[in-house]
């Protein structure tokens, strides 16, 4: 089969590699799209990630497709199902799955090779965490389900209420989910965003206000202007992964908020952040990393009832054998959201 292999830092390649072959509880998936995201274009930069992926390996993992051979012991599943397997199941049996936490499971399986022909699914993810697709649900729309989990649980933890005002900093993919999850949650929203195209992206996704970076001198006095008395956003979400961004973030928030570091910084990253600030101002201070079993079918209700819609993130299609090129694009803000990968053409 056709697929994308990363090798290092920048290095993806489309090679024929062997067609995966399904033990135990395993399941083989003809992918029929996968989406491109940020967390990808960040692994294909640093040449790794150091929890999900390390080179050389298969890459991608946001993905929906037709289940193609099932392993012996493979229940409720069979060849010719549409399906949606995300790319993580935790153990359900350690100390943080049974605090409810599996997104820091001791023992978080990961699975990469969406940008492929087909993909194996692991016996732990086919278990928990493989959703079959309604026939009104497409491929795109489903395979949104990974990167919306990891939103709406950011938000559910950042404890998020009706009527809040909710910065979110960042015009990417999550950037715009966490604008519009937040719009349906109730909240007034401003958007933080760095490019053109990204301004009239956030309006679309519900922002009520928008400040672009470059338009403005200040971009902290910017947010806090547009505020209930200046005071400043009930919830900041940091949702590109820059050290700076975390700052900002910071003295965005009014006193009492909330501040989720949504984005990841590269490791090593230093911030320097105010005490005296974070003390007196009683400023909560968040992080959320990836989904959980819970959330995810959260998210795919969204997407089935067609409140999350695909056609508002995908707005562009290309072939397997130009994967590079997209990536490449992506770096300079194309205008692309997401780019629907297809294998086999």
């Amino acid at each position: 089969m056709t697929a994308a292999v990363l090798y290092g830092k920048e290095d993806v390649k489309i090679e024929r590699v062997p067609i995966p072959r399904v033990g135990d509880g395993e399941v083989l998936i003809k992918v029929q799209v996968a989406l491109t995201c940020g967390t990808d274009l960040k692994v294909y930069l640093r040449g790794y990630h150091a929890r999900m992926i390390v080179p050389p390996a298969l890459f991608g993992h946001e993905l929906a497709g037709i289940i193609e051979e099932v392993g012996p012991g493979v229940k409720g599943f069979r060849k010719g199902i549409r399906v949606v397997a995300l790319n993580s199941a935790p153990c359900q049996m350690c100390f943080y799955c049974s605090k409810h936490q599996g997104n820091l499971c001791e023992d978080l399986l990961f699975n990469n090779g969406a940008y492929a022909e087909y993909i194996k699914i692991p016996k732990r993810i086919v278990e928990c965490n493989m959703l079959a697709i309604p026939e009104n649900v497409s491929f795109e729309a489903a395979a949104m389900v990974e990167p919306l989990a990891c939103v709406l649980r950011g938000l559910h933890e950042t404890n998020v209420e009706i009527g809040d005002t909710v910065t979110i900093i960042g015009g990417g993919p999550v950037g715009l989910m966490f604008v519009q999850a937040a719009k349906l949650t109730g909240c007034n929203v401003i958007s933080v965003v760095k490019h053109d195209s990204q301004v009239s992206a956030a309006k679309r996704f519900g922002a009520d206000e928008v400040v672009s970076i470059g338009k403005v001198k200040d971009v902290v006095e910017s947010v806090r202007g547009r505020t209930p008395s200046g005071r400043g956003a009930d919830v900041v979400v940091e949702a590109v992964g820059r050290p700076e961004a975390w700052q900002w973030a910071v003295d965005m928030v009014r006193k009492g908020g909330t501040v989720n570091f949504f984005g990841g910084c590269a490791t090593g990253t230093k911030v320097q952040l105010d005490t005296n600030r974070l003390h007196y101002s009683e400023i909560t201070l968040k992080a959320t990393f990836h989904h959980t079993p819970q959330v995810v079918r959260k998210a795919f209700t969204l997407i089935a009832e067609k409140k999350i819609r695909s056609t508002d993130y995908v707005t562009a299609e290309a072939p397997l054998s130009r994967l590079q090129q997209v990536l490449r694009h992506m770096l300079h803000r194309n205008g692309d959201i997401k780019t629907a990968i297809i294998p086999g053409h």
